[in-house]
């Protein structure tokens, strides 16, 4: 990764919550994003944090355009404290990509401190991200951290997609397992994603992350798929009996 410029900026005082592009399933899966032909589909996931319980909604919206897919993501987080908010996110991304490639970047993320933006657009054989800290190139396989479908399996590179900061990771796993979904059990294969933060992965037969998990130091979240928009079944709500 390249550093073109930048300026100085405070850090943020709440850890990163989001894939961080967590987001091909290995093992036998498909390899490409596995719900991205035919009409939109949507993931609606029910978030809950380890210390302060529900916290929001998570919603990604996936949609064919030409020969390529549109992802638009949508999050709303609250904790809250006898009544008091701790803590606010809302954020509207969108993602481009042609097959494999991320081909732009479109985001603000308000966490209660203003509104923050970032930018990408590739470049040759680079992805240029453009954040209030300056400009930097990354390389061109770099993967926002949103787990849309399974084609972050691939991924060596990752972009914070709430600050444009990029890591390098290393996914591990694919091993067939059960896992807990509203009340159901749902077959899966599990994948750690090792980087500045553990992440943990649960990917369905089709591809379709069911569950995923983001462990920093404010604690675990979990993102929990709640419901399943035309992803191959019409409207499926997998956390009800």
């Amino acid at each position: 990764m390249i550093q073109r410029n930048s300026t100085a900026r405070g850090k943020l005082r709440w850890p990163p919550l989001l894939w961080g592009a967590i987001l091909a399933v290995l093992g036998g899966m498909a390899a490409g994003p596995a719900i991205a032909a035919g009409p939109p589909s949507q993931l609606i996931y029910r978030v809950a944090h380890s210390v302060f319980g529900d916290i929001g909604t998570y919603i990604n919206t996936i949609e064919p355009v030409g020969t390529g897919t549109l992802v638009l993501t949508q999050v709303h987080f609250d904790v809250k404290m006898l009544g008091v908010r701790m803590y606010h996110e809302v954020a509207q991304r969108s993602e481009r990509w042609q097959g494999d490639r991320l081909v732009a970047f479109d985001g603000v993320t308000d966490k209660g401190h203003g509104p923050v933006k970032i930018t990408g657009i590739a470049r040759g054989n680079q992805f240029e991200i453009t954040s209030p800290q300056g400009t930097i190139d990354a390389p061109a396989t770099v993967h926002p951290a949103n787990p849309w479908s399974a084609n972050f399996l691939r991924a060596n590179v990752m972009m914070r997609v709430d600050t444009g900061r990029v890591e390098p990771v290393h996914i591990t796993g694919g091993e067939p397992t059960a896992v807990t979904v509203g009340f159901h059990a749902v077959a899966a294969r599990k994948y750690e994603i090792a980087g500045s933060t553990k992440y943990t992965v649960w990917l369905d037969g089709r591809g379709i992350p069911v569950k995923f998990v983001a462990d920093d130091n404010s604690g675990e979240v979990t993102f929990t798929l709640d419901k399943c928009v035309r992803c191959g079944t019409g409207a499926v709500r997998l956390g009800s009996n």
